[in-house]
């Protein structure tokens, strides 16, 4: 069954009500298409940096993460130019994976030096 929700006059998302329940405003909860990736995405970059198998919260696969919800919304403004409130998440996302880097650097300047490589940032 899909449901029509209408946000803005000029978009109309077609939205599949079987994968998500819709809460009492019509709006969808835990939508895929309002999510910044989905739930198996990211258990899937906590299976590739996790230190052992019970690993989800060190801080390799925290940078992990928010590295992905980076690129995410970095492709996000290429279309939405003036979104400045995602924007100012954005700046908040980046911050703090700057913060854990620097952590993680005078922590483990072995496993820093091979996350950076592995994600590609600071070229």
């Amino acid at each position: 069954m899909h449901v029509l929700f209408e946000g803005l006059p000029d978009i109309m998302l077609l939205f599949d009500s079987s994968e998500a329940e819709v809460s009492d405003w019509g709006t969808p909860i835990n939508a895929k298409c309002f999510m910044s990736f989905t739930q198996e995405e990211k258990q899937s970059v906590i299976k590739e940096y996790a230190l052992t198998d019970a690993d989800t919260g060190s801080s390799e696969v925290q940078i992990a993460i928010l590295s992905k919800r980076i690129v995410n919304l970095t492709e996000h403004f290429k279309s939405h130019k003036k979104d400045h409130s995602s924007r100012r998440g954005l700046i908040k996302l980046v911050n703090k994976r700057r913060r854990l880097m620097g952590y993680l650097k005078k922590k483990n300047t072995e496993g820093y030096a091979s996350l950076i490589k592995k994600l590609g940032i600071r070229g």
